[in-house]
């Protein structure tokens, strides 16, 4: 491990993100789980960005995981809570002449999303494809839209 330089404005601008998490957790607002770039949590471990869809019959959340292996992703969901952890892992070596450097990173992430509809649980599907998971949740029948046939007399 490398000694770093200590930037005492980090630790403030850590605390501002931290609270404008918490914030976002308790009053949340139509859009506040949805954040446009990756962003980096409170411990400076990249926290995927969330896009999530209404297409009519179910939710569509989507997060960019490039360099994150399917075994190292853990999806759930409890009651109206989405729950997505992984780990990502990097190695990386180079040779020169008369040394060899060999280095790791390891960092984990846990994103939690709120999902505005009842969820058929059973049916939920999770793919993970060209470094984007794609997580198709189901409506449950009773909110789903339903059609009504207007009659003429």
């Amino acid at each position: 491990m490398s000694i770093q330089k200590w930037h005492p404005f980090t630790e403030l601008e850590n605390l501002r993100k931290e609270m404008e998490r918490l914030i976002d957790e308790f009053f949340p607002t139509k859009g506040s789980y949805i954040s446009p770039l990756w962003r980096k949590g409170t411990e400076d471990i990249a926290v995927p960005s969330v896009d999530m869809v209404d297409r009519g019959d179910e939710i569509v959340v989507s997060m960019d995981m490039p360099g994150v292996e399917k075994d190292n992703i853990e999806v759930s969901l409890q009651e109206d809570t989405l729950t997505v952890k992984g780990t990502v892992k990097k190695e990386s070596e180079e040779k020169e002449e008369n040394y060899i450097k060999r280095e790791r990173t390891y960092s984990s992430f846990e994103r939690t999303i709120r999902i505005p509809v009842k969820i058929n649980s059973d049916k939920i599907k999770a793919v993970l494809k060209n470094g984007i998971l794609q997580i198709h949740l189901p409506k449950a029948e009773e909110v789903k839209p339903k059609k009504i046939k207007i009659d003429v007399s």
